[in-house]
Protein backbone atom coordinates (compact mmCIF):
# COMPACT_ATOMS: atom_id res chain seq x y z
CA UNK A 1 0.00 0.00 0.00
CA UNK A 2 1.16 3.24 -0.82
CA UNK A 3 1.14 5.73 2.30
CA UNK A 4 1.25 9.61 3.14
CA UNK A 5 1.06 11.71 5.74
CA UNK A 6 -0.60 15.02 5.97
CA UNK A 7 -3.27 17.99 6.84
CA UNK A 8 -6.09 19.04 5.18
CA UNK A 9 -6.81 22.75 4.17
CA UNK A 10 -10.10 24.46 4.06
CA UNK A 11 -12.74 24.76 1.11
CA UNK A 12 -11.72 28.49 1.20
CA UNK A 13 -8.07 27.37 1.11
CA UNK A 14 -9.18 25.32 -2.00
CA UNK A 15 -11.07 28.09 -3.81
CA UNK A 16 -7.79 30.05 -3.95
CA UNK A 17 -5.74 27.65 -4.75
CA UNK A 18 -8.22 26.61 -7.71
CA UNK A 19 -7.79 30.34 -8.81
CA UNK A 20 -4.45 30.30 -8.70
CA UNK A 21 -4.56 27.21 -11.02
CA UNK A 22 -6.67 28.77 -13.57
CA UNK A 23 -4.46 32.08 -13.83
CA UNK A 24 -1.80 29.79 -13.88
CA UNK A 25 -3.51 27.75 -17.15
CA UNK A 26 -4.25 31.27 -18.82
CA UNK A 27 -0.90 32.69 -18.56
CA UNK A 28 0.97 29.32 -19.58
CA UNK A 29 -1.02 27.69 -22.21
CA UNK A 30 0.93 27.88 -25.41
CA UNK A 31 4.10 27.92 -23.07
CA UNK A 32 3.79 24.87 -20.93
CA UNK A 33 2.57 21.56 -20.48
CA UNK A 34 1.31 20.88 -16.74
CA UNK A 35 -1.21 18.32 -14.92
CA UNK A 36 -2.98 20.49 -12.32
CA UNK A 37 -3.92 19.17 -8.79
CA UNK A 38 -7.44 18.10 -8.19
CA UNK A 39 -7.11 17.63 -4.24
CA UNK A 40 -5.15 20.03 -2.07
CA UNK A 41 -3.13 18.64 1.43
CA UNK A 42 0.10 19.83 2.63
CA UNK A 43 2.50 16.30 3.21
CA UNK A 44 4.36 15.82 5.77
CA UNK A 45 5.90 12.36 5.03
CA UNK A 46 5.49 10.50 1.70
CA UNK A 47 5.94 6.99 3.59
CA UNK A 48 5.65 5.58 -0.22
CA UNK A 49 4.93 1.25 -0.67
CA UNK A 50 4.41 -0.42 3.03
CA UNK A 51 3.53 -3.64 3.70
CA UNK A 52 0.36 -3.29 5.19
CA UNK A 53 1.05 -5.72 8.49
CA UNK A 54 2.98 -2.15 9.44
CA UNK A 55 0.16 0.24 9.12
CA UNK A 56 -1.16 -0.97 13.01
CA UNK A 57 2.51 -0.06 14.17
CA UNK A 58 2.29 3.21 12.25
CA UNK A 59 -0.60 4.61 13.71
CA UNK A 60 0.16 3.64 17.35
CA UNK A 61 3.49 5.66 16.84
CA UNK A 62 1.53 8.42 15.10
CA UNK A 63 -1.16 8.33 17.73
CA UNK A 64 1.68 9.45 20.24
CA UNK A 65 2.50 12.52 18.43
CA UNK A 66 1.52 15.37 20.84
CA UNK A 67 0.92 19.55 19.05
CA UNK A 68 -1.00 22.25 19.83
CA UNK A 69 -3.28 23.41 16.99
CA UNK A 70 -2.07 26.68 15.20
CA UNK A 71 -3.17 28.34 12.06
CA UNK A 72 -1.64 28.57 8.89
CA UNK A 73 -1.54 31.23 6.42
CA UNK A 74 -0.89 30.82 2.21
CA UNK A 75 2.87 32.43 1.51
CA UNK A 76 4.15 33.63 -2.26
CA UNK A 77 4.38 30.69 -5.14
CA UNK A 78 7.61 29.15 -6.02
CA UNK A 79 9.13 26.63 -8.18
CA UNK A 80 10.81 23.30 -7.97
CA UNK A 81 13.16 21.75 -7.90
CA UNK A 82 15.26 24.57 -10.01
CA UNK A 83 14.69 27.76 -12.35
CA UNK A 84 16.51 25.86 -14.87
CA UNK A 85 14.78 22.50 -14.36
CA UNK A 86 10.89 23.53 -13.25
CA UNK A 87 8.86 20.14 -12.45
CA UNK A 88 6.47 21.69 -9.87
CA UNK A 89 4.22 25.00 -9.26
CA UNK A 90 3.62 25.53 -5.72
CA UNK A 91 2.21 27.93 -2.82
CA UNK A 92 4.07 28.19 0.59
CA UNK A 93 3.13 28.22 3.89
CA UNK A 94 3.52 29.84 7.31
CA UNK A 95 4.40 29.95 10.09
CA UNK A 96 7.35 27.59 8.66
CA UNK A 97 8.71 26.95 12.15
CA UNK A 98 5.20 25.83 13.76
CA UNK A 99 4.39 23.44 10.86
CA UNK A 100 7.99 22.04 10.39
CA UNK A 101 8.23 21.59 14.23
CA UNK A 102 4.90 19.13 13.75
CA UNK A 103 6.89 17.48 10.84
CA UNK A 104 9.66 16.41 12.76
CA UNK A 105 7.70 15.37 15.42
CA UNK A 106 5.75 12.91 12.96
CA UNK A 107 9.47 11.94 11.76
CA UNK A 108 10.95 11.20 14.85
CA UNK A 109 7.45 9.00 15.79
CA UNK A 110 8.30 6.93 12.56
CA UNK A 111 12.29 6.76 13.51
CA UNK A 112 13.82 3.01 12.48
CA UNK A 113 10.88 2.28 10.33
CA UNK A 114 11.35 5.20 7.54
CA UNK A 115 14.80 7.26 6.09
CA UNK A 116 14.35 10.22 7.88
CA UNK A 117 13.31 13.34 4.96
CA UNK A 118 15.79 16.10 5.21
CA UNK A 119 14.51 18.39 2.42
CA UNK A 120 11.12 19.79 4.47
CA UNK A 121 9.53 22.62 2.87
CA UNK A 122 5.91 23.45 3.65
CA UNK A 123 4.08 23.85 0.55
CA UNK A 124 1.06 22.72 -1.52
CA UNK A 125 1.53 21.88 -4.65
CA UNK A 126 -0.67 23.30 -7.38
CA UNK A 127 0.88 21.62 -10.98
CA UNK A 128 3.35 19.02 -12.10
CA UNK A 129 5.42 20.62 -14.59
CA UNK A 130 5.96 18.33 -17.89
CA UNK A 131 7.22 21.02 -20.20
CA UNK A 132 7.92 24.19 -20.39
CA UNK A 133 9.51 26.45 -24.05
CA UNK A 134 10.21 29.69 -22.58
CA UNK A 135 11.60 29.30 -18.93
CA UNK A 136 12.24 32.64 -18.42
CA UNK A 137 8.63 33.83 -19.35
CA UNK A 138 6.71 30.72 -17.17
CA UNK A 139 9.20 32.27 -14.07
CA UNK A 140 8.11 35.38 -14.26
CA UNK A 141 4.27 34.52 -14.60
CA UNK A 142 4.65 32.23 -11.34
CA UNK A 143 6.34 35.18 -10.19
CA UNK A 144 4.00 37.25 -10.33
CA UNK A 145 0.64 35.01 -8.62
CA UNK A 146 -0.12 36.50 -5.60
CA UNK A 147 -2.34 34.62 -3.73
CA UNK A 148 -4.58 35.91 -0.81
CA UNK A 149 -3.26 35.52 2.91
CA UNK A 150 -5.87 32.56 3.27
CA UNK A 151 -5.81 30.91 6.53
CA UNK A 152 -7.31 28.18 8.08
CA UNK A 153 -7.00 26.00 11.62
CA UNK A 154 -4.45 22.82 11.33
CA UNK A 155 -5.77 20.59 14.29
CA UNK A 156 -5.05 17.56 12.96
CA UNK A 157 -3.21 15.14 10.52
CA UNK A 158 -3.76 12.13 8.73
CA UNK A 159 -2.87 9.04 7.27
CA UNK A 160 -4.00 8.26 3.73
CA UNK A 161 -3.60 5.72 1.48
CA UNK A 162 -2.95 6.70 -2.20
CA UNK A 163 -4.68 4.23 -4.68
CA UNK A 164 -2.99 5.51 -8.14
CA UNK A 165 -5.42 5.73 -11.12
CA UNK A 166 -5.63 6.80 -14.87
CA UNK A 167 -7.97 9.36 -14.48
CA UNK A 168 -6.42 10.59 -10.71
CA UNK A 169 -4.53 8.89 -7.11
CA UNK A 170 -8.25 7.83 -4.80
CA UNK A 171 -7.51 8.63 -1.26
CA UNK A 172 -8.60 6.77 2.12
CA UNK A 173 -7.82 8.00 5.47
CA UNK A 174 -6.84 5.38 7.73
CA UNK A 175 -6.23 7.10 10.64
CA UNK A 176 -6.52 10.94 11.85
CA UNK A 177 -4.53 12.16 14.57
CA UNK A 178 -5.68 15.20 16.80
CA UNK A 179 -3.62 18.17 18.50
CA UNK A 180 -3.97 18.08 21.84
CA UNK A 181 -5.35 21.81 22.22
Amino acid sequence: MRLFIAFDISEEAKKELEMLQSNIKKSSENNAKLSFVKEFHLTMKFLGDVNENKVEEIKERLQKVRFDKFTAVFDDAGIFPSESYIRVVWIGLSPEDKITLLQQKIEESLKGMFPKDNRFLPHLTLARVKFVKDKKAFIESIKKLKPEKISFEVNSFKLIQSTLTKEKPIYEVLGEFKAIS
